[in-house]
């Protein structure tokens, strides 16, 4: 697909705006990181933080500062719209338990989205530095550097993030596919992907738009794809912000990721 160049230089900026953000929400969290941070469980059942807080509050200042035109969609906060049909997707931290735990697999996450589809993302990693990003059209990178998904095109050999029981009794390990060890943050999983250090994810019922937007960017500009089960591509722009399983990897192998996770959904509704 075309891309319009004065759409792209605005990509282009709204993902330096976001970098600028998620180093800032990542300066933040560090405070909190390794020391007793006061937690609860939300209405869900999933745990939150006051450093969740305090870096949602500061994607907010430096975002919304920047593009107050800008809709707003965060896991901790309310959603509003964008009276421009651009909106930020963010996750002030992605991965809450691992961060609670003292483990370092964690991520400050923020995207732009347009018309429901990604074009601009960045997502740090707090504890190592490390920083994958892309603007639609521009490519995607880690700490400056392009990144490509593999080019593996068959299951056999394959590695993959996948839940375990899809894994187990989906036909994956007879076809010679390896399960991963576990990622906490989505984010970071899809990243990996993206930078070929792993061949595939396929996820459980339930990624939220703050999980998957800016991932899905950095996916696709990495040359790979992430798509629902039915093959089609996820929108964030609708107000329920769960999504069905999603599959990304290279794309050959990706869609042959989604035929045996969508042959394992349909025997097991």
């Amino acid at each position: 697909m075309a891309v319009d160049p004065a759409r792209l230089t605005s990509a282009r900026e709204d993902t330096d705006v976001l970098v600028a953000a998620v180093r800032a929400g990542g300066e933040v969290a560090r405070r909190y990181f390794g020391a007793a941070a006061e937690r609860w469980d939300k209405a869900d059942g999933t745990p939150v933080s006051v450093a969740d807080l305090e870096v949602d509050r500061c994607l907010a200042e430096h975002l919304r500062g920047a593009r107050p035109h800008y809709g707003w969609v965060s896991e901790e906060t309310s959603a509003a719209p964008g009276v421009c049909g651009r909106a930020f997707v963010v996750d002030p931290i992605d991965g809450t338990r691992a961060f609670l735990r003292g483990e370092t697999a964690w991520t400050v996450v923020a995207a732009v989205v347009e018309d429901g589809r990604p074009i601009a993302a960045a997502i740090l990693r707090p504890v190592t530095g490390v920083l994958y990003c892309a603007s639609l059209g521009g490519g995607a990178f880690r700490d400056g550097a392009p990144v490509h998904v593999t080019g593996r095109t068959r299951l056999d050999g394959a590695e993959i993030a996948a839940p375990g029981p899809l894994f187990r009794e989906g036909g994956f390990p007879e076809r010679g596919v390896k399960r991963a060890a576990s990622i906490p943050s989505l984010a970071l999983r899809l990243a990996r992907v993206a930078e070929g250090r792993l061949d595939g994810v396929i996820t459980k019922q339930g990624p939220h738009h703050w999980d998957l937007a800016a991932a899905d960017l950095i996916v696709h500009e990495a040359g790979g794809t992430l798509t629902s089960l039915d093959g089609t591509r996820p929108l964030y722009d609708s107000a329920s912000t769960a999504h069905a399983p999603i599959v990304a990897g290279p794309r050959d192998l990706a869609e042959a990721l989604r035929r045996l996770a969508a042959d394992y959904a349909a025997h097991t509704a």
